[in-house]
């Protein structure tokens, strides 16, 4: 990078937090799959008004400007390319907790914010935030926001569109739009806050929030739960939420193989008992504010009875209840153990989702007939991880491409999506713009030119080049 350009930067935010050695910086430049790395300049901004500069800066001298947060990206969507001339924007440094209004049940935070922490801060004023997925104890609120996270609460909470009340970005010439209102009605035009969200990082930088916050449940009930087929998983799904209705809170299927590698890979993590009777698993939570809702046990009783559920263990407390979930989120860390996994989060009709699944992973043994893959998800809100390893775990790798293309074909055709919340990035931006309406691409490029005609908000993700 230019030196004039470096020196600017440096008066900006300060000269110890601008990193150009590539040894300092290289923590900042692959993501956390170890599949992408680049090379940048590192900026580490404290405020808006130092990411205001940086951007002027950027903008000024067309400068790549690749924001990040926690990097905890599955899809390189925060790493920039190898041409060492992009602004690495970390937000890391931009932590803090501005306020905690009990009063409008919402928390005004900055972009660097690890999530964990605003678990427990909240939590301290007897308030509750929602969002919680497996890499909560480095991801950032910036990220979760600029990839519309969703996490295993969605279906009672909803995801960081639904979580969000008001937004400040810093646009790509450095001026800032400042939306902190913290409303949860505004019709006064459009409601600007929904562009930035999920647009990964390509129209601006977001800097600050303010979310959304709920009284602390204080019934809490948790299952694991054995289901003889996939079919039984969506008529469990229905009477669970008939009879829940809004306490349901969490409805995740699991396949017995990824539960039984993380009893193999992680010997911290015990299971509740034998698990090798049923093919699935169901991992459902009610949860109410009152400490009686809902019976969990009488549901699943009356599911025994219909032939839905073919096995069940109950959490007899908190520390039950947690164990259950943490088998649950240690998937990736077991499959990880074993060997690279290719991972899909694909998003379908829930009652499409047993068909998909038999569909698809028939097709994809008749083709690599040495697959390995491990299925789980968010089967509440539609979600499901489709990932796909290999043993040797390069096999999967090599043919990346052709077990994509057959994924996405049966979430095409069922009119599903290739990304259900972890973004586009690099790692299906091919996929993407192939398979995206064309007339809805057209849109989002037009929208993309309007706020960032200079083209410097994080290329190479999401949309296509530039080609002026």
């Amino acid at each position: 990078m230019d030196s004039e350009i470096i020196s600017r930067l440096k008066e900006a935010v300060g000269s110890d937090y601008v990193i150009t050695d590539e040894e300092k910086a290289r923590p900042f430049l692959i993501d956390w799959t170890k599949r992408f790395r680049g090379r940048a300049v590192v900026v580490r901004p404290g405020s808006t008004e130092e990411v205001s500069r940086v951007m002027v800066v950027a903008y000024d001298t067309r400068t790549p400007v690749v924001p990040q947060s926690g990097g905890t990206t599955l899809v390189g969507g925060s790493i920039p390319d190898d041409s060492g001339r992009a602004i690495l924007l970390s937000l890391g440094r931009m932590n803090r907790i501005e306020e905690i209004d009990t009063g409008n049940d919402t928390v005004t935070v900055e972009a660097g914010l690890i999530l964990e922490q605003l678990h427990r801060a909240v939590e301290e004023k007897g308030r509750f935030f929602p969002l919680s997925f497996g890499a909560q104890g480095s991801a950032q609120i910036g990220g979760a926001l600029a990839t519309n996270a969703g996490g295993t609460a969605v279906l009672r909470y909803g995801n960081m569109r639904d979580l969000c009340l008001g937004l400040e970005v810093v646009l790509p010439d450095g001026r800032v739009m400042t939306a902190l209102r913290g409303l949860r009605k505004d019709n006064t035009g459009y409601d600007l806050k929904q562009l930035f969200i999920g647009s990964e990082g390509t129209l601006g930088v977001i800097t600050r929030a303010v979310l959304k916050l709920f009284p602390i449940p204080r019934g809490r009930q948790t299952a694991l739960v054995g289901i003889p087929d996939l079919e039984s998983s969506v008529k469990l799904l229905d009477r669970v939420k008939a009879a829940a209705g809004s306490e349901l809170t969490g409805f995740e299927l699991i396949q017995r193989k990824c539960i039984e590698r993380v009893a193999e890979q992680l010997p911290g993590v015990e299971l509740p008992g034998p698990v090798d009777d049923c093919p699935w698993w169901i991992l459902a939570e009610l949860s109410s504010l009152a400490q009686e809702g809902a019976s969990l046990e009488a549901i699943l009783a009356e599911a025994f009875e219909a032939g839905e559920v073919a096995n069940a263990y109950l959490a007899q407390s908190l520390s039950d209840s947690e164990a259950f979930w943490r088998i649950r989120e240690s998937i990736p860390e077991a499959d990880a153990s074993v060997g690279n996994n290719l991972h899909n989060d694909v998003s379908l009709k829930i009652s499409l989702i047993p068909e998909f699944l038999e569909v698809t992973v028939k097709r994809l043994y008749d083709a690599y007939p040495w697959l390995d893959p491990s299925l789980y998800g968010h089967l509440g809100d539609g979600n499901i991880h489709f990932n796909i390893g290999s043993i040797p775990s390069n096999l999967a790798f090599e043919n990346e491409e052709g077990i994509r293309r057959i994924t996405y074909e049966e979430v095409v055709k069922r009119n599903g999506s290739i990304s259900a919340e972890h973004g586009i990035g690099q790692l299906k931006r091919g996929h993407f713009l192939a398979l995206k309406d064309p007339l809805e691409l057209e849109i989002m490029e037009r929208i993309s030119r309007a706020i960032d005609p200079r083209g410097i908000m994080n290329p190479g993700k999401l949309l296509a080049d530039r080609k002026d």
